[in-house]
């Protein structure tokens, strides 16, 4: 019996081995694609430098819904923990690998789900915002009708423009699963500020008050545990910060704080808790409207 478990072990272990390591090796020639970096006209402009949001009624509407453009008025100066270099990167390789294997069925079904909701692409690429607002291409099980426009946020879509499926799979965040790849690959960390869209200046503006795109995006932080789609910008942002802060204060405090996001992170997709179409302050604003009734 013991010969029997040591050679499952062994098989099991060298299969896994040899599936990390060509796996790696994919990560390595994609990742340069990931960030544009064959694609200069695709990069950021204000990459590694402080923002602020300038309202101008010249510019077009954002996908903040705001009319105005971001500007440089000093450099990013972000000096990573040993935590957040060495140790939360390699948690993050082990978590997303064991994640891409264990959840294989998981990403089969929810393939062949959506193309027997809405035929089409299975993955939605949208590019996002990355560490030190660079940029990076995100990839999701897709959730919406292919002709839904591509860089808008729900909030923003008259129809919502969401599948059947696309319903469940945002409600369980099984549309966030291909994340693990972003990760794997290191666009991304497990814990850390949801990446916004690449034309969300005010977001983005309001994220560099408080050091928060200074640290990689991840795929469930601080403001998905505390509020998610019932959070305003603003609050969201603090927030991020919040995790930056402790991010960046030490090791110790990082460390933990990502132990509680992970945790809460856990009990927030069980109650679904504050997954709500419709979008950033959903809730705040069907309040507002039911006292005006």
């Amino acid at each position: 019996m013991n010969k029997k478990l040591m050679k499952t072990l062994t098989v099991t272990g060298a299969v896994l081995g040899t599936t990390f390591v060509v796996m790696k090796k994919i990560a390595e020639k994609q990742y340069p694609k990931s960030v544009y970096a064959d694609q200069p006209e695709e990069q950021n402009k204000m990459k590694g430098k402080k923002v602020i949001f300038i309202e101008d009624k010249n510019d077009p509407v954002n996908a903040d819904g705001l009319q105005g453009h971001l500007e440089a008025v000093g450099t990013v100066e972000h000096l990573p923990t040993f935590y957040e270099r060495y140790v939360k990167r390699g948690i993050d390789v082990v978590l997303s690998f064991g994640g891409l294997v264990v959840l294989a069925p998981v990403y089969a079904v929810t393939a062949l789900a959506i193309k027997a909701d809405d035929p089409g692409p299975v993955l939605f690429k949208q590019k996002r915002v990355a560490q030190n607002k660079g940029y990076f291409q995100l990839l999701k099980f897709r959730s919406m009708s292919v002709n839904t426009p591509k860089d808008v946020p729900t909030h923003m879509l008259k129809d919502g423009g969401i599948t059947k499926v696309g319903a469940f799979i945002r409600k369980t965040s099984i549309d966030e699963l291909p994340q693990l790849w972003n990760i794997f690959i290191g666009n991304m960390s497990i814990i850390g500020p949801r990446p916004g869209l690449w034309n969300q200046d005010y977001l983005t503006a309001e994220r560099d008050k408080y050091g928060a795109n200074d640290v990689k995006p991840g795929l469930t932080g601080l403001a998905q545990i505390s509020g998610r789609d019932e959070l305003e910008i603003p609050d969201k942002a603090k927030l991020d910060g919040v995790y930056a802060n402790a991010l960046r204060t030490s090791s110790v405090s990082g460390m933990f704080m990502d132990i509680k996001i992970l945790v809460g992170s856990v009990f927030a997709v069980l109650k679904s808790k504050g997954v709500v179409e419709g979008g950033t302050g959903a809730i705040a604003k069907e309040t507002a409207k039911a006292k005006e009734l």
